[in-house]
């Protein structure tokens, strides 16, 4: 006959101060799902433009609901829970001098890829008058489609430099 021995756990206690450590680790974690992103600082010129872009765009891309990270800005713009985020007057990216970097067109407007290490794509518009850079995550590795939901007013309210 086999038998099994049991050995019984004593119950922990962590005492007063652990408890106490422990509830002020939970009350740092944060409950906002809202991203946290840089807001660029455009020439007046462009800020005009990133304003006229901010009206225009969609109420969802691919599926995600409009759902602006903070700080607000009419620079700024996101869907999903950080899932896409438009950044507007953004720098002229260093990667655009590289011969070969990489590019895309979706319906008219081209765009430069860059492929961050860690993240998803991300995507600056090229030949406008003020730089749009659209950030996917890397659920959207191999998926440009969200590019099309912004050509319409990215034509309309950013003109081309050409």
């Amino acid at each position: 006959m086999t038998s099994f021995r049991r050995r019984l756990r004593r119950p922990v206690f962590l005492g007063p101060s652990a408890a106490v450590l422990l509830l002020a680790a939970a009350g740092c974690s944060s409950m906002d799902t809202h991203a946290s992103i840089t807001v660029p600082t455009p020439t007046p010129e462009a800020a005009a433009y990133c304003r006229a872009l901010h009206k225009e765009l969609p109420k969802t891309v691919a599926g995600q609901k409009r759902n602006d990270p903070g700080p607000k800005s009419e620079l700024t713009a996101g869907w999903g829970d950080g899932a896409i985020v438009l950044r507007c007057g953004v720098d002229r990216p260093a990667k655009m001098d590289d011969p070969m970097a990489k590019g895309a067109e979706a319906d008219g407007v081209n765009w430069l890829l860059e492929q961050p290490e860690d993240a998803g794509p991300r995507f600056t518009t090229t030949y406008r008058k003020a730089y749009v850079e659209v950030s996917l995550s890397t659920a959207y590795a191999h998926d440009m489609s969200p590019l099309a939901a912004f050509a319409a007013a990215v034509k309309k309210t950013v003109p081309s430099s050409v």
